[in-house]
């Protein structure tokens, strides 16, 4: 295409060459040329006269389509389909008279969405299985690294690094979960008619009702499909499109939280994104190291999130047995939706699989906070010395302040000797409450809850998905 016309970042330089091939017209038109010869093959099968070297020339030419005759037909025309019908039957004369027998459009174009959106699932869930997997080894590395846990992004109590990457790891396995339940239920719309009747397919059958069925039955096989929808009107109802988004969207929610995550942690300095060694971060101000990848995932996602929207709308306001105002909308809709998908899970494979952690940074955190951590265990050792506990919480929260405002100051945590040195906590030696502050007896269950959650949790659950799952590529990632 010309430098001098506008091409989607998506396509251009975000998703993976393999999601933009499953999407791409020349990977569309060979589905509709399966389909047509589906059809050609069942009705045979079935009993009409259709000849064998017209469903031979036709297999013959499944793959060579020629974009360029089938766009002069469609400016003659104005329809896409009856353009590749006529482009097709150019290659086979001999199937000119059965193409597309006794079917409608929506066929071919419906059909060929769900094969594409099908393909497309298992592409993304090879991608959730690959972060999940550079996840996986990183809380297992990481599982019992105390770090400061936050709340309301303030420091709360202590967790581990292992532990928060869990966290990450349980929303990206919800999506594994929702991926795999679309792609096991995921059917074909099959042989319905022009209305959803089967009518011009119960004619060429002789009105032989259990044929039309096998019909259904065949052609759906044919393609991979276990099964059709039991009925449609002329499409299939478009309440599968705003399902699928919504699958889409859950997985571009999850790798946002984690992108959220990331370049909060990277402000703090403990943990970063991959950096390439002749990186720049900034144009203008040379030292900078900035998350872009987390910060192109958060684009990428509201972008994604955004267009479940649309297709929730398009399924509710579609009329009767069909309208054609979802056309153009799902032409842009899904394929972009897909591929941002695919772009962000190839951005968040990347960025799990070279997390930097930076342990002194963390520690030093930690340590700023540790006496305020310890405060309820030196409450218990006043109280066990013979202290009344609610003097004593009075006296820590008084001492808590200050220290509080010094540190934000920049200034060291003397807590530990403030209150050592306060009357109120004579009968407690100095070296006990050193003894507390220990941060590895902070961190409660988190490192066997990182081992039960990989062991008991989502190693099972990548066990039952990886057959569902297209083989991932490495793909680029243009920073």
């Amino acid at each position: 295409m010309s430098d001098d016309r506008w091409r989607s970042p998506l396509g251009s330089r975000y998703a993976s060459p393999a999601m933009q091939t499953l999407w791409g017209e020349r990977h569309r038109i060979g589905l509709w040329r399966r389909l047509w010869l589906a059809l050609a093959e069942a009705e045979r099968e079935l009993g009409l006269d259709i000849p064998e070297q017209a469903v031979a020339q036709m297999r013959a030419h499944v793959d060579d389509v020629d974009l360029e005759v089938a766009a002069r037909y469609e400016r003659r025309f104005r329809h896409d389909v009856m353009a590749h019908i006529h482009a097709f039957g150019d290659q086979a004369p001999a199937a000119r008279p059965y193409l597309h027998l006794g079917a409608t459009s929506a066929f071919v174009t419906d059909n060929a969405d769900l094969v594409v959106m099908r393909d497309g699932l298992r592409l993304l869930l090879g991608r959730l299985v690959a972060v999940l997997g550079a996840l996986e080894r990183f809380a297992t590395r990481h599982a019992s690294l105390p770090c400061l846990a936050y709340t309301h992004f303030q420091p709360a109590q202590l967790t581990t690094v292992g532990k928060r990457s869990t966290l990450w790891m349980q929303d990206f396995a919800i999506d594994v979960e929702e991926v795999c339940r679309r792609i096991e239920t995921m059917r074909l719309r099959g042989c319905k008619g022009t209305t959803g009747t089967q009518a011009s397919f119960l004619e060429l059958l002789g009105n032989n009702h259990e044929k039309v069925r096998e019909l259904d039955r065949r052609v759906a096989a044919k393609l991979g499909f276990s099964a059709t929808f039991p009925v449609t009107g002329q499409t299939y109802t478009r309440k599968v499109d705003s399902n699928v988004l919504d699958a889409l969207s859950g997985i571009a929610q999850s790798a946002a939280k984690l992108a959220g995550d990331l370049r909060l942690l990277q402000h703090e300095g403990e943990l970063l994104e991959p950096f390439e060694s002749e990186q720049i971060g900034s144009s203008a101000m040379a030292y900078k190291r900035n998350p872009m990848r987390a910060e192109r995932i958060s684009g990428l996602a509201r972008f994604v999130i955004s267009l479940q929207a649309n297709t929730a709308n398009t399924a509710a306001s579609q009329w009767l047995e069909r309208t054609l105002d979802d056309s153009a909308n799902r032409r842009l809709t899904l394929p972009e939706g897909f591929l941002g998908t695919d772009a962000i899970l190839v951005l968040a494979t990347n960025i799990a699989a070279g997390l930097e952690v930076r342990e002194d940074v963390i520690r030093r955190h930690v340590d700023e906070q540790m006496p305020f951590m310890a405060t309820e265990r030196w409450l218990m050792l006043g109280t066990a010395a013979g202290e009344d506990r609610q003097s004593l919480h009075e006296v820590v929260r008084r001492h808590s302040l200050v220290v509080a405002e010094a540190v934000s100051r920049g200034e060291p945590n003397n807590l530990l000797g403030r209150l050592s040195a306060d009357p109120a906590f004579r009968g407690v030696p100095a070296a006990a409450l050193q003894a507390e502050l220990d941060p590895g007896s902070y961190t409660g269950r988190a490192p066997q809850q990182v081992a039960e959650f990989v062991e008991e949790y989502l190693g099972p659950l990548l066990a039952r998905s990886r057959p569902l799952a297209a083989e991932a590529e490495a793909a680029e990632v243009k920073v």
